[in-house]
């Protein structure tokens, strides 16, 4: 299993369009192949700070969903929203 996790700061006036895109496309990011869970955090101490987390089966996973019409649609529309650039990285479980 690989997670992701995506930190995101917006505009503090770009996040009900930001919450409005998450929750009309969440549901299709889940029905993604290889994507076993997908959950919205927002920063406690900067509340125009989000982060995606989200399990997927394996790096192939992942780059497939980033290859996909869904992560074009998604992704553009997100970036235009940013204040900063995102910060993104993958990690492994360790047991």
């Amino acid at each position: 299993m690989l997670i992701r996790i995506v930190r995101m700061s917006f505009e503090p006036a770009q996040v009900p369009a930001f919450l409005a895109l998450f929750r009309a496309t969440e549901h299709r990011i889940r029905q993604q192949p290889g994507c076993r869970y997908l959950e919205l955090w927002q920063d406690a101490d900067h509340p125009a700070t989000y982060c995606t987390h989200s399990h997927w089966d394996d790096a192939a996973a992942l780059n497939a969903y980033r290859k996909s019409g869904l992560f074009g649609e998604v992704w553009p529309a997100t970036k235009r929203l940013f204040a900063a650039p995102p910060v993104a990285f993958s990690v492994n479980p360790v047991l």
